[in-house]
């Protein structure tokens, strides 16, 4: 099991100005699989993923990811824990404008420490494993919406986490355009035995998870099987 939440509540504010983000969440998600969470805006979708990835702490409940209890980790103990076993896709690619896609692609693996060539080489061959490999030199204001998706795809998974947590993955780019993001993320699951988390608001795109976790009011209110989840 790559996460496994239990009776997890965030409150931001406090007072009559208090909000509760989640209620009371369980949550489990394993390697090999996609798993959406899908739910109408405030009902505690990014709160959750934030918790999970170790850049929120929640109030009450446990959160375990990768064996680790997040919240019992220091700050330096969660950044070492994002840098080698976490990658994120973001809603707006957040690409740095005066990189390579190359260069953008190789960030997470600079941050570690790896040398610049070592760290370019192996961002070519991950941008050349998503289809990019005729593009390794482009600016991402070069670059179409789903190339940028793809870099992004690229810096997520190029130092090769076991966990990549999206939000909104596919909510910038057309209907053809976010199936070939969710097929590439599905066939990034299989390999490795990785866990991908997405949280979206595109039902159209609940065909290509294998679990899909309804969020309403801060909790969990229903974890089905999709189709992809039921193949065999």
């Amino acid at each position: 099991m790559t996460v496994r939440c239990r009776n997890l509540a965030k409150t931001y504010g406090t007072g009559a100005a208090s909000v509760r983000a989640l209620r009371g969440v369980d949550l489990e998600a394993f390697g090999g699989e996609i798993l959406l969470l899908i739910g109408p805006s405030g009902s505690g979708k990014t709160t959750l993923i934030s918790i999970v990835s170790g850049l929120l702490d929640q109030d009450e409940g446990e959160c375990n990811v990768l064996g680790h209890d997040v919240r019992s980790l220091s700050e330096l103990e969660r950044a070492r824990l994002r840098g080698a076993s976490i990658g994120f896709v973001f809603q707006a690619f957040n690409l740095l404008p005066a990189l390579t896609a190359t260069e953008n692609a190789a960030v997470p693996l600079l941050l570690r420490g790896e040398s610049r060539k070592n760290a370019t080489d192996v961002a070519a061959r991950v941008l050349e494993s998503v289809g990019l490999g005729q593009r390794l030199d482009a600016l991402p204001a070069q670059l179409s919406g789903g190339q940028q998706q793809r870099v992004a795809i690229a810096r997520a998974i190029v130092h090769r986490p076991r966990l990549i947590v999206c939000d909104e993955p596919t909510s910038n780019l057309d209907h053809a355009t976010g199936h070939e993001m969710m097929r590439l993320l599905r066939e990034i699951a299989a390999e490795d035995d990785r866990c991908v988390i997405v949280v979206t608001h595109d039902t159209r795109v609940v065909e290509f998870a294998d679990r899909v976790a309804q969020m309403d009011d801060g909790k969990i209110v229903s974890v089905d099987v999709s189709p992809a989840g039921a193949r065999p």
